[in-house]
C-alpha cells in the first residue's frame, strides 16, 4: 500500500512554479553549481556508504532501465491514465505481499487510494514502467514528508523533460560505471527513478533543475549521480542506509526484477536487441574501472533486453523479473520500439530457443570475484559411480568384442551364402581331429564351414562354396576368365607365390634364423622334423595363413599381371614313408587361393614344386639331398606314386569350377635333366599326359626343360596335345653369366634371351609352344640362403670353399652390401639398371608365350620380390606399360655413367 501522503493544503504546493523560477535564477548566476555541489555529494561518507551498500545487495536488487523518446513516454503516461499497470507485477505483489495486502485493504481509505493512483500515474510519466505500488512503499514520516515536498517539483520535473525532449541535443551522463546502461530520452531523473528500487522523487526532481539549467546554458548536458541502486525513499538529500530502512519499515519492498538486463547499443536497436537475447552482447565501456564515471552515450531507441527471456509477450521477455522463478511472471511497460526489437529477435531465434546467459564480465552489476560453485557431495558420489561402471563395463565389452571377432572369424560368408561353423556332433568321429575337422583350422577366413566328407579324386572339397563367379577381368586388355585366352597371341604377365606353400630359405630366412649348423636345419622337411609333428603343424599352418591373404591377390591383380603360379609340395595330396611334412593341411589353402585369384580375375597355373623322392635334391623341392625320383632304389616307385597324385589332381581339376580358371597345370618343377636320364624323364612324362587327360582336364600341360637347352626338344612330344615347355631363365646361377657388366646382361637379355624364345616358338628349330615359368631382376646371387642355407656367393667368391674366385664383372672387390642393402641407398644408376634390367626381360620373353616373375614377396630381399620392387620403383608399376623397349631404345653404358661393376 502506498505511503505517501498528498496534501492539498500544503504550503508548499500554493506556488508550484516558484521553485522552478528560483532555479533558473540561480542556474543563470552559476550554470556549473549543481554539478559542483552534487560533485562534494558525492565525495561525502553517505556516497561511500551507498556504494558499500550497492556492493552487497546489488546482485540480488539490481535492475535495468531504459530512457524512452517522446512517443514512448506518451504511450506510457496513456496507458497510465487508462489504469495500464503490468498484471504480471501486480501477480508478483501478490504472490510476495499476500497477508499484508489484505490488511491494508481494510485500513486504506479513499483518500489514501486517491494519493495511491497519483504517485502511480506520477511513476509512470516518470518512466517507471508500471512499478508496482509495493515496490514503491515506504514507511515511516520521513517517506511521507519526502512525497509531500517533492510533489511541486515533480511537475517542473515533467516539464523539463518535455523541454529536453524537444532539445536536439543528447544528454552525455556520467553515471557510475556500475551502473546499468540505460538507453532512451528520458530525464535522467526518470531513470534514477526506475533504477533505484523506490527513490524519493525530489531527488527526480534535483536532477531535471540541474539538467534544464544546462540546457539553458548550452553546455553538454552532463549529469553525476552516483547513487545506489537499492537507494530508499526519502527526502531529497536525505540517504536512508539499508539496515535503517530494514528497521524502519514495517515490510520489505520486495522487487523480484531480473539483473540479467543488457542496454541495447546507441547504433541499429533491432540487430542490438537480437545480440542481447542471444548472448552475444557486450554491454560498451565493460572494461572501465567501476569506481570511475564515464560519460554513456545516449542511444537512439529505448530498448531493455532480458537476456533470459521469460514471458509469453515482448514485454515479459525483455523486463523479466528477478532471480527468483517468479520473475519471469514480472511485467513491465516499455517503449513500442523495444517490443519490436524483442519480437523479431524471439522470431529470429525461434520460439523454443533458450537464451544465453551473459556472462559475468559483461555485466555492471558483476562486483567482485565470483564465488566459485563448490561440488556437492552428490556431484562427487554420481563421478565414484561413473568410474565404478566404467571399471566394470571396459574389461566386458573388451571380452565381448573378443568374443563378437572370434564369432565373426568362425563364420565366413561369400558369393552371399554364409557359414559358420557347425556343432561338433555334426563331426564325424572318424574326421575329429583330423585336417577335415574344421575345429581344427587356424584360419576360418573365407572357407566354407559346413563339414562334407565329398571327395572328387579322392581330394575333400572341404572349405568350397558352390557360387563361384567367372565373368571378372583383370585388367582391361586381358578376357573375363570365362572368356577364351588366345595363347601364343596374348602375352602371359604374371607372378609366382613361392616360399608359400613350399619353404624357401632364401624367400622366409627367418624360419631358418634361429638355427645353428649343428641343428641341420635346411629346408622344411629339416624344419618339420625340428619342430616336431604338432610344432610343425602349428608353424607351418600359421605360415600358410598369414603369408599370402586375399590382399595378395588384389595387390597381383592392381599390378597390371593377370596369372598366378602356385607352387605347392606333393604333401598337400599325402605323404610316404619317413616324411616329416605337414599332410594335407596346405591342400585347403591352396583351393582357397584359387578362389581369391578367380576373385580379381586371375587365371591359375597351378605347380607341383616337389615330387616324392625329390626331382632336383635342392631346398626349394622340400628336401635338400640326392635325388630319388627316377632314380635311385625307390626312384621307380616314386614315378609311380607321382603318377597316382596327378590322377587325383587331375580330376579334381577336371571339375567345371576349374576350367576357366586353372588353366595351365604343370607336371614337376626343374627335374634335374643333367643328371636324371632325359629318356626316362620324356617317358615319364607321356605317360603322366596321358593320365591327366584321362581324367578330364583339358588345360595346358606344362613340362621343365630340365636345364637341357631348349634347342634340345625340338620335335619331342608329337601327338601329345597341349604341351607348353617351361623354361626358367636367371643370369646368376651361372659364372659365366654372372660375371657380364650391367649393360651387358640388359644386352644379354634384349638379344640373346629374345633369339632362343624366338627359335623355341618355332617348330622346325625347337619345340614350339614356349614360356619363361620364372626370372627375376637380381643380378647378383648375393641374397642369404639362395644357394642353401649356410653357403655363400659366387659374386664375392664364398660359395665353394675350394674356390675364392670372385664372381663379379671387375673379378675384385666385389660386394654384396648395395645388393642386400635397403632400396632407398640404391644409386640412381643402380635403380635405373634395375629397372631396365626387368623390361628388358618382359620384352624378351613376351617373344613366347609369356613370363612368370619370381616371386611375389619375400621377407626381406628386394630383388626377389616383385611386390617390393614396385614400392623401390625398379620395376614397372603396370607390367603391360613400360618405358623401355629393346627394339626402340639404347642401351646405356652404366660403367661410364659411374655404376661399379663389382657394386
Amino acid at each position: 500500500m502506498a505511503q505517501y501522503s498528498l496534501s492539498s493544503s500544503d504550503p508548499d504546493r500554493s506556488d508550484p512554479d516558484r521553485d522552478r523560477r528560483r532555479h533558473r535564477r540561480e542556474q543563470s548566476a552559476d550554470p556549473d553549481a549543481d554539478r559542483r555541489k552534487h560533485s562534494e555529494q558525492t565525495s561525502d561518507p553517505d556516497t561511500d556508504r551507498r556504494r558499500r551498500a550497492e556492493k552487497s545487495t546489488d546482485r540480488e536488487r539490481r535492475r535495468r532501465a531504459e530512457q524512452s523518446t517522446d512517443r514512448d513516454t506518451d504511450h506510457r503516461r496513456q496507458r497510465s491514465t487508462h489504469g495500464g499497470g503490468s498484471r504480471s507485477q501486480s501477480r508478483a505483489r501478490k504472490s510476495t505481499d499476500q497477508p499484508r495486502r489484505r490488511d491494508s485493504k481494510q485500513e486504506r481509505s479513499p483518500r489514501k487510494r486517491e494519493a495511491a493512483a497519483a504517485v502511480a500515474a506520477g511513476d509512470a510519466v516518470a518512466g517507471n514502467g508500471g512499478r508496482s505500488r509495493a515496490n514503491s512503499t515506504r514507511d515511516g514520516r520521513e517517506a511521507r514528508e519526502s512525497r509531500q515536498a517533492s510533489e511541486p517539483r515533480d511537475r517542473d520535473s515533467r516539464e523539463a523533460r518535455r523541454q529536453r525532449s524537444e532539445s536536439p541535443r543528447k544528454s552525455t551522463d556520467h553515471r557510475s560505471s556500475r551502473m546499468p546502461a540505460v538507453a532512451g530520452g528520458a530525464g535522467y531523473d526518470g531513470v534514477n527513478d526506475r533504477v533505484s528500487g523506490g527513490r524519493s522523487r525530489a531527488n527526480s526532481t534535483r536532477d531535471g533543475r540541474e539538467r534544464e539549467g544546462q540546457q539553458r546554458s548550452g553546455s553538454p548536458r552532463k549529469s553525476t549521480d552516483h547513487r545506489s541502486s537499492r537507494m530508499p525513499a526519502a527526502a531529497a538529500g536525505e540517504y536512508i542506509s539499508p539496515r535503517r530502512q530494514r528497521s524502519e519499515s514495517p515490510r520489505k519492498s520486495v522487487d523480484h526484477r531480473s539483473s540479467r538486463y543488457a542496454a541495447a547499443p546507441e547504433q541499429e536497436p533491432l540487430r542490438s536487441t537480437v545480440r542481447a537475447v542471444t548472448g552475444e552482447y557486450r554491454p560498451p565501456f565493460q572494461d572501465t574501472p567501476r569506481s570511475v564515471p564515464r560519460a554513456m552515450p545516449e542511444p537512439q531507441v529505448p530498448a531493455m533486453v532480458h537476456v533470459d527471456g521469460g514471458g509469453d509477450t515482448p514485454d515479459s521477455r525483455l523486463m523479466g523479473g528477478g532471480k527468483e522463478k517468479k520473475r519471469h511472471k514480472t511485467s513491465s511497460m516499455v517503449g513500442a520500439a523495444a517490443s519490436v526489437a524483442a519480437a523479431a529477435s524471439r522470431r529470429a531465434r525461434g520460439k523454443s530457443a533458450k537464451a544465453k546467459r551473459p556472462d559475468s564480465t559483461d555485466s555492471y552489476d558483476s562486483v567482485g570475484p565470483q564465488k566459485k560453485r563448490r561440488c556437492g557431495k552428490w556431484f562427487w558420489i554420481i563421478l565414484g559411480l561413473t568410474i565404478l561402471l566404467l571399471v566394470i563395463f571396459i574389461p566386458v565389452g573388451v571380452v565381448v568384442s573378443k568374443k563378437n571377432s572370434e564369432a565373426q572369424d568362425s563364420g565366413s560368408k561369400r558369393y552371399g551364402e554364409v557359414s559358420t561353423l557347425p556343432p561338433q556332433s555334426a563331426i564325424p568321429a572318424q574326421y575329429k581331429n583330423t585336417y577335415m575337422d574344421p575345429y581344427t583350422w587356424q584360419d576360418t577366413t573365407d572357407f566354407n564351414l559346413t563339414f562334407t566328407d565329398k571327395m572328387v579324386g579322392g581330394l575333400p572339397i572341404m572349405g568350397l562354396f558352390d557360387k563361384y563367379d567367372d565373368s571378372v577381368q583383370a585388367n582391361p586388355n586381358v578376357p573375363a576368365l570365362n572368356e577364351p585366352w588366345d595363347y601364343g597371341k596374348m602375352p602371359v604377365r604374371g607372378v609366382n607365390v613361392g616360399g608359400w606353400l613350399i619353404i624357401e630359405p632364401f624367400i622366409t630366412p627367418s624360419f631358418f634364423d634361429a638355427y645353428s649348423s649343428r641343428d641341420g636345419v635346411v629346408d622344411e622337411y629339416t624344419l618339420s622334423a625340428k619342430l616336431g609333428a604338432k610344432g610343425a603343424k602349428d608353424t607351418v599352418e600359421k605360415h600358410y595363413k598369414t603369408f599370402v591373404t586375399r590382399d595378395t591377390f588384389k595387390e597381383i591383380r592392381d599390378a597390371g599381371l593377370d596369372h598366378v603360379r602356385i607352387p605347392f609340395g606333393y604333401w598337400a595330396v599325402k605323404t610316404y614313408d619317413d616324411d616329416t611334412f605337414v599332410p594335407n593341411v596346405s591342400w585347403r589353402y591352396l583351393l582357397r587361393a584359387i578362389e581369391w585369384a578367380r576373385e580379381f580375375g586371375l587365371r591359375v597355373k597351378l605347380d607341383l614344386h616337389s615330387v616324392p623322392g625329390g626331382a632336383n635334391g635342392w631346398n626349394h623341392s622340400g628336401r635338400l639331398g640326392p635325388i630319388g625320383w627316377l632314380m635311385g632304389p625307390k626312384g621307380d616307385e616314386n614315378g609311380k606314386r607321382t603318377l597316382e597324385i596327378h590322377a587325383q589332381l587331375s580330376e579334381f581339376f577336371a571339375q567345371p569350377r576349374y576350367k576357366n580358371i586353372v588353366t595351365m597345370y604343370g607336371l614337376v618343377n626343374e627335374p634335374k635333366m643333367i643328371e636324371l636320364d632325359p629318356n626316362r624323364v620324356i617317358k615319364w612324362s607321356e605317360d603322366a599326359h596321358t593320365v591327366i587327360r584321362s581324367k578330364g582336364y583339358k588345360g595346358k600341360i606344362i613340362f621343365g626343360d630340365g636345364f637341357r637347352g631348349l634347342s634340345t626338344w625340338k620335335g619331342e612330344f608329337a601327338g601329345y596335345d597341349g604341351m607348353l615347355l617351361d623354361v626358367h631363365q636367371y643370369v646368376i646361377f651361372n659364372t659365366g653369366l654372372i660375371a657380364l657388366t650391367h649393360s651387358r646382361k640388359i644386352e644379354f637379355a634384349c638379344k640373346d634371351w629374345s633369339n632362343q624364345i624366338q627359335a623355341s616358338m618355332d617348330t622346325t628349330s625347337g619345340f614350339g609352344p614356349t614360356i619363361v615359368g620364372e626370372w627375376g631382376q637380381a643380378d647378383t646371387d648375393c641374397t642369404p640362403y639362395l644357394n642353401n642355407v649356410g653357403v655363400g656367393s659366387r659374386w664375392e667368391g664364398t660359395m665353394d670353399p675350394n674356390s675364392q674366385t670372385m664372381g663379379c664383372p671387375s673379378g675384385k672387390n666385389c660386394s654384396c652390401k648395395m645388393p642386400n642393402g635397403d632400396p632407398k641407398d640404391y644409386t640412381p644408376e643402380y635403380r635405373q639398371f634395375l629397372k631396365m634390367f626387368a623390361e628388358a626381360q618382359m620384352h624378351a620373353f613376351e617373344k613366347g608365350w609369356g613370363w612368370l616373375y619370381w616371386t611375389w614377396d619375400t621377407e626381406a630381399s628386394t630383388q626377389w620380390s616383385y611386390k617390393k620392387s614396385l614400392a623401390a620403383g625398379i620395376i614397372p608399376q603396370k607390367a603391360y606399360e613400360r618405358t623401355f623397349n629393346c627394339e626402340l631404345d639404347a642401351i646405356p653404358d652404366f660403367g661410364a655413367a659411374g655404376l661399379p661393376e663389382g657394386n
